[in-house]
């Protein structure tokens, strides 16, 4: 894994409106209502009226209260530490890539690089399912921010008429085959090859688990 300098901007938490019932039984070890995936820590703090992921904490970030729609809130880069890895019975070792949806991807790619997240790539291409994608790809210490649109020109709104949304997670896991062992086959949908050359994925099936977050397993990466 690539190491990370000290100015890049961190993700340290985010804030998931599921009960930690439905993330302990998909086979995270969770403590409390916290959950330790990687270097990324989840708060799960329950549903109520909210569903999916309801907001993050990112260090050394120039935002604070909104990033094109998506709440946020600023850490002090000085005070904040990636969390301590814990070990997952399902196999999972770290957080991939956080995925967000955009309607209009240059206004979130300014809206990013304003914050001070460093642009890696533009890629254009099939998202996996045979439809069209345009992703902007960025980097939060250990974890890559996907931000996806569709292809053509964005809708020209503000972030305050059209916010940019969260889709899901992708997360590592040791051995896709052991994952997928532990959990039973129904809990993952069909295993095929990522966008990323040399890697499988496969969807976890997470509305059984009652879990609201969009959750895939990938095979580890080696360096990136």
């Amino acid at each position: 894994m690539a190491d990370r300098s000290p100015a890049d901007p961190l993700l340290v938490e985010l804030e998931v409106a599921d009960p930690p019932e439905a993330w302990a039984a998909a086979g995270f070890a969770v403590e409390d209502d916290r959950c330790t995936i990687g270097a990324v820590r989840l708060r799960l703090v329950g549903r109520g009226q909210r569903r999916g992921i309801l907001g993050w904490s990112i260090a050394g970030a120039n935002v604070d209260g909104d990033l094109d729609g998506l709440p946020t809130t600023a850490v002090d880069a000085a005070a904040a530490s990636p969390a301590q890895a814990v070990p997952h019975p399902n196999g999972v070792v770290g957080l991939d890539h956080v995925v967000v949806l955009t309607p209009d991807l240059e206004r979130t790619i300014l809206a990013c690089e304003q914050a001070g997240l460093g642009l890696r790539r533009i890629r254009e291409g099939d998202g996996g399912d045979g439809r069209p994608v345009r992703q902007a790809f960025f980097r939060l210490g250990s974890t890559i921010l996907e931000v996806v649109s569709g292809p053509g020109e964005g809708s020209g709104q503000a972030a305050t008429e059209a916010p940019a949304t969260w889709f899901g997670l992708a997360v590592d896991v040791e051995d896709l085959d052991a994952t997928r062992a532990h959990l039973g086959d129904d809990a993952l949908g069909r295993t095929k090859a990522a966008v990323q050359a040399g890697r499988r994925i496969a969807t976890l099936r997470h509305r059984s688990f009652e879990m609201s977050v969009a959750v895939a397993a990938m095979d580890r990466r080696g360096d990136r």
